[in-house]
This record gives structure tokens, C-alpha cells and sequence, in this order.
């Protein structure tokens, strides 16, 4: 993009993070074990918000972001953000448009890639310590997440906008020159960021902020004091202060409050929003009825819930096929958008000496499960009293219903909220866990005659209205292509022989259709195309004199 200076500039070349592995006596296993001893001694942190360019006075009502691998302890606490101090960030977000957005493209993508670089090198331990305490996720799950997704939503997303900015027209008349210019929106973005990836919070501002957009940023209570690093380093980096405006929120009536008053304000021009499909739906009923408040029909984009499926066809790698289950299943304790939630094996499989049932129940009974900070655990915590009630809930639903709990169906809530990983075998492919959505460690398999293969892809596609991930295992082409055609429209993403979890930046655009989202596509150039509107420039060096057409010639 041209700048002052008028050059025009090329951003690094982009790749992805590469993680590190945390290995016993590793540099950056102790680094993080240094951290994490650290942040807990010195807990709870006050988290303000911060709006007009400075961090607001505590006041009100406190409420915590207690640890869930051990619930008693608190990690952070903060104030309520007030429907008057949302109104006061839109004033001041609204201030700071102008320079923002008129600040060269350039200047705006280095504030983000040296906020990737302090992601990856001086807070690397510092923020996948405070998703670990916080959210409850193993070193591993933070490392991918709050390390390596979030650097590199930081970094592919500067290269992508330095692609969107270059679409340009192919055709110019003779004589003239044809241009767009891709404005950012007329107003401000909300954006409601949730709790179990890190990276996606940051990742919901810096994607409208980066094209010039000012941003109100409302952070899952459950993830408050890593959402506020977050905040933090993009303020060292460079970003101008009022660009973001920093709101932490207890759920519940509060939320509800600072929802409607940042909803309906004239100049609200889009909702970046990650979480449950519900609350995505009433948000968007909320956001008509405001329509006539607004100078613009407001972008809405949303990626919400999810009931994946991994099918299994009767020329699959078994093994691969179940442990890929276990990890689709069961990694940060089934708290992902894409995890697997429905499995579909073949009779012939599953019930086999040693077969995929075998493998399944023996793998999961190695898992260890405990605190975050002991590394040898697979898994910890949900996040929640809330979650974990959920969970055990519909596993009592479930078996109610008929279904046979093989493996887990218990917890522990007295310490930390410690669901067992659970698999149901039900008879009922439309039984209450494989329909709605838990958001836990439950896996629920239906098993299936092996001669009504494409009968179950029909049954998968027809079982639930959410389409996010999903996969399958086969090694039969001919099989994997007709799942192919007839799960199309079943999830927006679709793995071949791996599971249905794990997209990477760059690699994998993720989203899906129908009750989980909008589809825009995090990690692609999709996605920023919702946050700008597009301005069309002719240009015409020698305009005509006359008004007459050739053929009014006599």
C-alpha cells in the first residue's frame, strides 16, 4: 500500500508458528513451570476495563475468574462494565476512527506482527500460563492455542488484508483507471469473544481492527484475565489506545445491559461473535428489531455451536480411526467448537476382537486426567460449575434413555470440575447426545450395519441443524468420494483420514454453515471481507465534450 513516503511495501513472508514441545528439562518447559508457580503465588489480578484511553477505576460489584483445576482459587476478579461506561467506550472508539483508519495499511499491520512476535517470544510463557490456570487447558492445548494460533492469527492476518487490498479491476477503458478502495465500516465492531481458545478472542478484534475498524471488545468472563494480556500486548505493540475498548462482564443481566446498549446505538456496524448458537440467534432477532436505529445494515458474524461427527467406513485404518476419536473427542476435555461429539463405526469394526470398541475403552482407560500444572495429565477440568453440571446431566439423560455408558459417566466437582471422558453406545441415532450440544467430554457412537453406509451418511447429515466439522476414515476412494457428496453440506469443514479437530491459520479457513455459524472463514481472507465495504473509482482523464452517440450521426 502506497504511503507517505510513496513506496510501496511487501510484508515478511508468513509462516506458521512452529510449537514447542514442552519435553522434561526443556528451556521452555522450565520457563512456563516458572510462570505458572508465578501467576498463582501472585493471583488474583485485578482486571480493569479500559476505555477513553485509560484503565477505569474499580467500582460496583466484583466478580472472579476462579481457576477451574482447582475452583477455590481465584485468578482474577473485576468490575462490571456499566451500560453509561459501554456508551462512553462507543464515544471514545468513535473519536479515534478517523486516524485509525487513515493511518497507511503498513503502519497498521506492524503493530500486529510485533504483537505476534511478543506473543511468540517475551509473553509466550505468560499467556499459555494464564489459558492453563484460567481456562483449564494441559501445556500442550496452550501452547497450540494462546502461542502458536494466536501468532499466527496475528500474522496471516496482515498478509491476508495485503491480498484483499491488492483486487483489484482487470479491465480499464481507454483512457481510464478503475479502482476500489475497501473502506472499513461506518461505525464501530462489537465483538464477544469466548472462553476456550485465547486466540480467538484476539483474533475476533484484531480481524476488524486490522482494516481500519474501532472495536468494542466484551471477553468471556471464564477467560477475562487472558483476554486482558492479550489486550495488553497489543497496546505495547503499538496499537493507539481508544482503538480498542476493553469491557469485562460477569454473564447474565450485566451482559444483557452492555449487550443492548452497544447494540443499539446508530453507529453499531458489526458483531464479531464466537459462542453458542443460542445467544448467536438472539442476538441477531435483538439486532433487527434495531434496524431502523442504524445508519448501515450491521455485518454479522458468527461462529457458534456444533454436534461433529467422525464416520468410520468398513475399509478403515481401525486403530487410526479410534485414536483419532480419542483426540477429536476428548483434547481440552471436548471444550472445542469442532470436537467430536457423534461417532459412527460399522458393525463389523466395532465388534471385532480387538476391534475399534476394544481399542477405544483400553486408550481411554490410559488417560490421565488432574491439575494443569502436572504435565503428564491429557486432560483437566471443564470450565465451569455450570459446564460440569451440564455434562453429567445428559450422561444421566442418556442413560436414561436407553443408552450404555462403556467408559467414564462420572466426575469430581469437590476440588476441580473433573468430568470422566465418556462414551455412549446408543441403539437411538437421534437420542438426546447425539442431537444437542454439550460442549463436555461425552462421546456418544452409534453403531451401524455395514451395508448401510450411505444410509448413515444420509443419518448424519439429517440428525442435527449444526454443520461445523466432521470427518471420516476410509480407505476405499470410491466411499470416501460419495461421503464426500452427500455430507457436503454437514460441516464446513471436512478431514480425510484425520480427525475432525485442529485447523491450522493459513491452512485450514475454518467455519461452518446451518446452526454453527455464518461460515466467514477465520483464517482466510474471507473473514476480512466482512468488516470493509468496498469503494468503486473511475476515473475518466479525458471526458467527452459532446453528448451525442456515434450512431446519432446522420
Amino acid at each position: 500500500m502506497a504511503t507517505p513516503s510513496n513506496a510501496s511495501y511487501k510484508l515478511p513472508k508468513i509462516g506458521n508458528e512452529p510449537n514447542l514441545h514442552y519435553k522434561p528439562d526443556s528451556p521452555e518447559r522450565i520457563a512456563l513451570v516458572a510462570e505458572l508457580k508465578a501467576m498463582e503465588a501472585a493471583a488474583p489480578y485485578y482486571v480493569p476495563a479500559f476505555v477513553n484511553g485509560k484503565e477505569v477505576p474499580a467500582s460496583g460489584p466484583q466478580s472472579s475468574q476462579p481457576m477451574p483445576h482447582k475452583h477455590a482459587s481465584t485468578l482474577a476478579t473485576f468490575s462490571t462494565s456499566s451500560p453509561e461506561l459501554t456508551s462512553e467506550a462507543i464515544e471514545s472508539a468513535l473519536a479515534a476512527k478517523s486516524d485509525w483508519e487513515n493511518m497507511p495499511f503498513s503502519d497498521r499491520a506492524a503493530i500486529f506482527l510485533k504483537a505476534a512476535d511478543l506473543v511468540s517470544g517475551k509473553y509466550r510463557a505468560k499467556i499459555c500460563a494464564a489459558t492453563m490456570l484460567g481456562q483449564g487447558k494441559n501445556a500442550w492445548q496452550a501452547e497450540i492455542d494462546a502461542a502458536a494460533e494466536l501468532a499466527d492469527f496475528l500474522r496471516f492476518g496482515a498478509q491476508q488484508v495485503e491480498q484483499l487490498y491488492t483486487m483489484q479491476p482487470p479491465e480499464n477503458a481507454p483512457g481510464v483507471w478503475n479502482r476500489v478502495e475497501y473502506r472499513a465500516l461506518e461505525g464501530f465492531v462489537f465483538a464477544v469473544t469466548p472462553f476456550n481458545f485465547t486466540a480467538i478472542g484476539g483474533n475476533l478484534v484484531a480481524v476488524p481492527a486490522l482494516v481500519g475498524n474501532v472495536v468494542l471488545w466484551k471477553p468471556s468472563p471464564t477467560a477475562t484475565y487472558a483476554s486482558w494480556l492479550v489486550f495488553q500486548i497489543l497496546l505495547e505493540a503499538g496499537l493507539p489506545k481508544n482503538v480498542i475498548q476493553f469491557l469485562p462482564c460477569p454473564n447474565g443481566d450485566d451482559t444483557i445491559k452492555l449487550v443492548d446498549r452497544a447494540i443499539s446505538h446508530k453507529y453499531f456496524a458489526g458483531l464479531h461473535f464466537t459462542g453458542s448458537t443460542h445467544v448467536f440467534k438472539s442476538l441477531w432477532k435483538s439486532i433487527a428489531q434495531n434496524m431502523d436505529k442504524y445508519l448501515s445494515y450491521p455485518r454479522m458474524v458468527g461462529e457458534t455451536g456444533g454436534k461433529n461427527w467422525q464416520l468410520v467406513h468398513p475399509s478403515a485404518d481401525v486403530r487410526a480411526a479410534a485414536i483419532q476419536a480419542i483426540r477429536g473427542a476428548f483434547e481440552y476435555q471436548g471444550q472445542k467448537c469442532s470436537a467430536l461429539a457423534r461417532l459412527y463405526v460399522p458393525r463389523s469394526l466395532w465388534e471385532a476382537k480387538g476391534g475399534f470398541q476394544d481399542i477405544l475403552i483400553e486408550e481411554i482407560n490410559k488417560i490421565a486426567q488432574g491439575p494443569v500444572d502436572a504435565f503428564e495429565n491429557f486432560m483437566g477440568p471443564v470450565i465451569s460449575q455450570f459446564s460440569y453440571d451440564k455434562c453429567i446431566s445428559y450422561i444421566e439423560k442418556a442413560k436414561a434413555a436407553g443408552g450404555e455408558v462403556i467408559v467414564g459417566g462420572t466426575g469430581d466437582d469437590s476440588t476441580g470440575f473433573y468430568v470422566k471422558p465418556t462414551v455412549i453406545v446408543t441403539k437411538d441415532p437421534r437420542s438426546v447426545t447425539m442431537v444437542e450440544e454439550i460442549f463436555g467430554p461425552v462421546l456418544t457412537t452409534y453403531v451401524y450395519e455395514d451395508e448401510d453406509f450411505e444410509k448413515t451418511c444420509t443419518l448424519i447429515d439429517t440428525t442435527t441443524d449444526y454443520a461445523l466439522t466432521g470427518c471420516i476414515f476410509s480407505t476405499d476412494r470410491a466411499a470416501t468420494v460419495k461421503a464426500n457428496n452427500l455430507l457436503r453440506n454437514a460441516s464446513g469443514m471436512f478431514y480425510i483420514n484425520d480427525k475432525c479437530t485442529g485447523a491450522v491459520v493459513g491452512q485450514q479457513p475454518f467455519g461452518g454453515a446451518r446452526g454453527s455459524g455464518t461460515n466467514d472463514k477465520a483464517g482466510s481472507m474471507s473473514i476480512f471481507m466482512r468488516f470493509v465495504q468496498a469503494r468503486s473509482i473511475k476515473e475518466t482523464f479525458l471526458p467527452p465534450t459532446e453528448f451525442l452517440y456515434p450512431s446519432n450521426l446522420a
